[in-house]
């Protein structure tokens, strides 16, 4: 079964209700299980759970069925969600283009090249979508290794 997993922050912005609107539809379109991921920070005092994250989405949207809500604890968001989509085994990621810059910033620090596709399709075998609510369109990008 396909997997799609989309980061989202807590209390929901208007970017992760884009970034959100746009996983809800490619998990349509490919017969994919959602998961929904938000990321608790260590070192914020506040704490989501799942109950709070999952009544957050269906407010937006109404009942998502085939859908996941994890919540996890980390120093940093970026690799949080990077150990998420590994362990989930996730076909696509949907990611804001805000998160996106995020995750440049990231491997700005880790590598010379702070291109954040080529990083992720070294590490991850799936596709990446990035949203840009402004425009209220997506770019898909491929991040599929080589020998799949």
């Amino acid at each position: 079964m396909p997997q799609v997993v989309v980061p989202v922050r807590y209390p929901l912005s208007e970017n992760s209700r884009a970034t959100l609107a746009e996983a809800i539809q490619i998990a349509d379109e490919e017969d994919a299980d959602l998961t929904v991921l938000h990321v608790n920070l260590y070192q914020n005092s506040h704490r989501v759970d799942r109950t709070e994250l999952k009544q957050a989405v269906e407010q937006s949207f109404g009942h998502v069925p085939r859908t996941r809500y994890v919540v996890r604890s980390g120093m940093l968001v970026e690799e949080t969600i990077l150990d998420e989509v590994a362990a989930q085994d996730a076909d696509i990621v949907v990611i804001g283009s805000k998160q996106a810059s995020r995750w440049r910033q990231m491997i700005r620090r880790l590598v010379d090249d702070p291109d954040v596709e080529q990083f992720l399709r070294e590490e991850l075998d799936c596709e990446i979508v990035t949203v840009e609510p402004d425009a209220q369109s997506s770019r898909h990008s491929s991040a599929r290794s080589s020998g799949s």
